[in-house]
């Protein structure tokens, strides 16, 4: 992905979400002093559920329905795991009096995004045995299964775990996959980088055996037996785990691919001299909101300090461990860590987290950002090795008459002797490829038409979309089967004002939780209802700016229209490496938005 804007210098010391507004609550108390009568009704089942067991393996056992209990949901979010139902169906199945058409999305974690080939061999067979017959790469570089019936479930899980891989934590109210920047083009402190992100996700990594006594037994009925103190505790966690879903990122930059500021907890290496000299640590980030609510609203992380390389998962722990104390449990749309920062403000957070760690975090230090999308083709590393950064259009990797994508990555994989990376836009690398090996690569790329995937429109190479409809419960609105189509029509617009060549980040949720992140994408859009979706402009190209309101509720006919007449002005009006976010404020189109507490002003 070219790009022709000069680098944002970013002074670390600050950010715009920094700057002080109105806050919505009163402080925070800590979790001990909380009154237990007004938790919201997922802490009870989670204190209930003996380390997140509940009456999971009853519900399994029961092949009466393809359903588990309502509680047990909540659990086996923890596990990895979301029931869901075929929504395109929904209604015949309820004219024929049939429950709804049950399944289950399987969410794989892969710290930082690095798998083995015979990882993806078995994820693809996996795919094929138990799924849909498509992996879904997601946002936060994890896989996804959908699909998979109940019957099914302890089987998919049990080999996801035989292929080194697994499912805990990669949802529910815990710090979930760790994620990490793939960038080749830093190859030298990629792997130091990755053990980072690794050892914070193991550290984070919930320790009850819950997980494996339900999912990864024998078959013979008796428990898995694991080597651990016979009194079981969550030592980081407590029994009442998180009061919400916590996300890390790492990021190297100059790439801002992991959407630093959009996370709760982001640790931004700082290379010396080709050495990582430590981590600026960022903390508050999160994207998710309620229509119609402007008590929620998504918010950029703040910049918390500095560490040292081995103080990382130290300070991990400790940002987690503020969280779970001083977080809200009473009400679950004001529960994720951003509102715990804006509650108490951002020197408070960073008094109660170095408290607990016995030192003080020192001054971040500068660092550049250029962009938060991925480079497309083949790069050498300084190791002689080549990288080929591959487009997934939405993550869905799948086989059509026309581009057999699965089948070629599978023959990939057979031969190849590096890893996969996946990305955080839903993309993917084929990375460490040797010198001997890569002509055959080539060969293979060729044969299924995968060596030109990202010979696309530079729009269509920077979008997004989370899976929506018909799987997503939460969905509003088509996403990954819908932007597609709007972006060729938005491809002719551009073709028209020639800028099909110039990168513009366009992003799509089904609903407003933000799973593909479209609060920071130059053109962000979010579903409302039926074919009707919430336009926001004007989020920076860097990952470091919210976008604004722009439309509420356009219908899906009407979007290209209205983009229209701001692209052709952006072609005939923008300075020299103007980015179109950028632009659309300069120009009057849409106000700045840098703090989350303002975004709906």
């Amino acid at each position: 992905m070219a790009s022709t804007a000069k680098p944002r210098k970013s002074p670390a010391p600050k950010n715009p979400s920094d700057a002080p507004g109105e806050l919505h609550r009163p402080s925070p108390r800590p979790q001990h002093e909380t009154d237990l009568a007004k938790l919201h009704a997922n802490e009870s089942i989670k204190i209930a559920s003996d380390y997140l067991r509940g009456t999971l393996l009853d519900g399994l056992a029961d092949m009466s329905t393809g359903a588990l209990a309502e509680s047990d949901t909540q659990l086996t979010k923890f596990h990895g795991i979301y029931q869901q139902d075929d929504r395109d169906v929904r209604r015949e199945r309820r004219k024929q009096k049939l429950e709804p058409a049950y399944s289950f999305m399987i969410r794989v974690r892969v710290a930082g995004g690095v798998c083995t080939p015979q990882q993806w061999l078995d994820m693809d067979r996996l795919a094929s045995d138990y799924a849909n017959g498509t992996i879904k790469l997601t946002t936060r570089q994890a896989f996804q299964f959908h699909g998979v019936i109940k019957s099914n479930l302890k089987t998919t899980i049990k080999e996801i775990n035989q292929a080194l891989l697994d499912t805990i934590a990669a949802c529910g109210d815990v710090n979930r996959n760790v994620m990490c920047n793939p960038n080749p083009y830093l190859s030298t402190v990629h792997a130091e980088v990755l053990g980072v992100a690794q050892a914070i996700s193991d550290h984070l990594t919930p320790r009850t055996r819950a997980y494996h006594e339900i999912w990864l037994d024998d078959g013979s009925g008796e428990k898995v037996q694991v080597t651990k103190d016979p009194v079981e505790e969550e030592p980081i966690y407590g029994a009442q785990y998180l009061p919400r879903k916590f996300k890390t990122v790492v990021a190297i930059p100059p790439s801002n691919d992991v959407d630093i500021f959009a996370h709760c907890l982001g640790f931004i290496a700082i290379v010396e001299d080709g050495k990582v000299v430590g981590y600026n640590v960022t903390v508050g980030g999160g994207l998710g909101m309620t229509h119609g609510n402007e008590q929620t609203y998504p918010q950029l992380a703040r910049m918390l300090g500095f560490c040292k390389p081995q103080d990382a998962v130290d300070v991990a722990e400790k940002v987690v461990t503020v969280q779970r104390d001083y977080g809200d449990r009473s009400d679950r749309k004001h529960s994720r860590l951003k509102y715990t920062v804006d509650d108490l403000g951002i020197d408070r957070f960073r008094e109660l987290v170095e408290e607990r760690l016995g030192y003080k975090l020192e001054t971040p230090r500068p660092f550049e950002f250029e962009d938060n999308g991925d480079r497309y083709g083949w790069v050498k590393d300084a190791n002689g090795n080549s990288h080929l950064t591959l487009f997934i259009q939405n993550g869905r990797v799948l086989d059509t008459a026309d581009y057999p994508m699965r089948t070629g990555l599978r023959e990939i994989a057979k031969v190849h002797d590096g890893d996969f990376r996946l990305t955080a836009n839903q993309n993917l690398i084929i990375a460490n490829v040797s010198p001997k090996n890569r002509g055959r690569i080539e060969e293979l790329l060729a044969k299924y038409g995968i060596a030109d995937s990202h010979n696309r429109s530079a729009l269509r190479l920077n979008s997004m979309a989370c899976v929506a409809l018909p799987t997503c419960g939460l969905a509003l609105a088509e996403s990954e089967r819908y932007l597609p189509d709007l972006v060729g029509e938005i491809e002719e617009i551009l073709d028209e004002a020639g800028l099909s060549q110039d990168a513009i980040t366009i992003r799509m949720t089904g609903c407003p939780n933000g799973c593909a992140r479209p609060y920071i994408a130059e053109i962000g859009l979010v579903g409302r209802n039926p074919a009707t979706y919430n336009l926001y402009l004007g989020a920076g190209f860097h990952g470091q700016r919210l976008g604004k309101l722009y439309r509420d509720s356009a219908k899906a006919d009407e979007i290209a229209d209205m983009l229209r007449p701001i692209i052709l002005d952006y072609a005939a009006n923008r300075t020299a490496g103007e980015r179109f976010g950028d632009f659309c404020i300069r120009a009057g189109h849409i106000k700045e938005s840098t703090d989350g507490r303002d975004f709906h002003a």
